[in-house]
């Protein structure tokens, strides 16, 4: 059983946790992270869900990303995601995210990670992720004209480049490969 803690409107911790699966409760929030990883390309490495999950089955994504867990910051549950998903670590601590985004039901935060490692060096969770591969922004947005790509609003997916050209991403240890 997944849990998740909750968070009012402010981000102040409401003292409760929600099940994975189960309705948050209205007016409460929990915290999701996503994981950008891009090149010195300017590429950002894209996964394939697997068909089996939840929403979005088989469509490409960003790097790696999913839920902080009760007790877990977001720097936590994105250096959590990351190494789960693509066994990749990265320290974030410290750090804030590059852009948090809010919803009826959660506080979206996004982490960049900067390294140029082959698809293939990557160890794949196998329940979760069942390819992955470098892309470019065009690329990505004729994906997403196609219903190949999770539909991300076509200005967040601008932003998230030219976000990355600005800032860029905190460098891997080199760890997890």
């Amino acid at each position: 059983m997944e849990l998740w803690d909750l968070y009012d409107s402010e981000r102040r911790p409401l003292g409760k946790t929600a099940v994975r699966g189960e309705p948050i409760p209205e007016g409460a929030r929990h915290i999701v992270v996503n994981i950008c990883v891009f090149n010195t390309r300017g590429e950002i490495l894209i996964q394939r869900r697997h068909p089996e999950k939840i929403g979005f089955p088989h469509f490409w994504d960003l790097s790696a990303g999913g839920s902080a867990l009760a007790g877990e910051t977001s720097a936590e549950a994105a250096e959590r995601e990351l190494f789960e998903e693509l066994g990749l670590r990265a320290s974030f601590s410290g750090r804030a995210p590059v852009l948090t985004m809010t919803s009826a039901d959660c506080f979206y935060d996004i982490f960049f990670a900067d390294i140029d490692v082959e698809p293939g060096e990557l160890i794949l969770q196998a329940e979760e992720v069942v390819d992955a591969r470098w892309a470019a922004l065009p690329e990505i947005l004729s994906m997403t004209d196609r219903g190949e790509f999770i539909p991300y609003r076509r200005p967040l997916l601008e932003l998230l480049f030219e976000a990355h050209r600005s800032s860029g991403g905190v460098r891997f240890s080199g760890e997890g490969l």
